[in-house]
């Protein structure tokens, strides 16, 4: 039975031994726009022993490239996109400290070891939702590589925003749980 949790971003890691794949989550808190352009350089500062633009420790990735506003508004569309494009990049992130990555569809073994590992989570968002996304960002800030436009990272002030739990903890995938299901039906 999937539960349902209103929790702040700067609580999350108390809370990841406790959340299971299907349970829902309003999350409240500064998060982090990043995609494969800005992945790629965030491993070359890695790989250079440079800073990354933010504090790695429990924070939160959101893969997204968002829009530009519309007046009066924070941000413009701001889906999810596709996480997999990052699975060669995440393992190290969360060895880094990440808490929790945002996206939509599956993630490698390398990934759900990685976040087991880590005591961290991934969530998906409901792709296909970029304006009901956009209704729970409050802020958005541009804070590193400007020169990519949709693509750079960003820091979004969220509230209650809803996603899914999808790894756990534990190494659960509900991606995997869920075929086992269907066929089981």
């Amino acid at each position: 039975m999937s539960e349902i949790y209103d929790i702040s971003v700067s609580e999350l890691r108390s809370y990841c031994d406790k959340l299971r794949i299907g349970d829902k989550v309003l999350l409240t808190g500064y998060i982090y726009t990043s995609r494969d352009a800005a992945h790629k350089r965030f491993d070359a500062l890695l790989n250079e022993g440079r800073e990354l633009p933010f504090e790695m420790k429990d924070a939160v990735i959101y893969y997204a490239g968002p829009t530009p506003a519309a007046p009066g508004k924070a941000i413009g569309s701001c889906g999810p996109t596709t996480s997999g494009r990052m699975d060669k990049f995440a393992p190290r992130l969360l060895d880094c400290g990440l808490c929790a990555m945002i996206g939509k569809g599956e993630r490698n073994s390398e990934v759900i070891d990685a976040v087991a590992r880590n005591n961290a989570v991934y969530f998906c968002a409901i792709g296909g939702a970029g304006a009901l996304a956009a209704s729970c960002i409050k802020s958005c800030e541009v804070i590193a590589f400007e020169d990519l436009g949709c693509e750079s990272v960003k820091k979004l002030y969220i509230e209650k925003f809803p996603v899914t739990v999808c790894v756990d903890s534990n190494g659960g995938d509900i991606f995997k749980e869920g075929r086992k299901a269907y066929c089981k039906a």
